[in-house]
């Protein structure tokens, strides 16, 4: 009985430690945007979000994105059927371009 569940749990363990490429690089972002805030370089998302949002009148707030290498977050939202960008620049807050109705 043991010998037949060994690996069965090394099976499980493999599969469990395995992360998608989209996965992986969403943690690194996430990681790289942790890091530019713990260090004052950056603004954390809440505080953009809490400058962007009250804007967005009727649309819905789908997430964003970070360009780590730019320092900007794509702030993406949904009204009437359209998607909205609302570019941010990350250093200074600033909304530095916006794409879609």
């Amino acid at each position: 009985m043991m010998k037949s569940f060994v690996p069965l749990l090394i099976a499980g363990v493999s599969a469990a430690t395995l992360v998608s490429p989209a996965e992986a690089q969403r943690r690194d972002e996430h990681r790289e945007v942790f890091d530019a805030m713990r260090s004052g370089k950056l603004l954390p998302v809440r505080e953009i979000e809490n400058r962007v949002l009250p804007s967005m009148h009727g649309a819905q707030y789908l997430g964003f994105d970070f360009d780590s290498g730019a320092g900007i977050y794509t702030l993406k939202f949904l009204r009437n059927g359209n998607v909205i960008w609302v570019e941010v620049d990350g250093h200074s807050g600033q909304i530095i371009g916006r794409s879609g109705r």
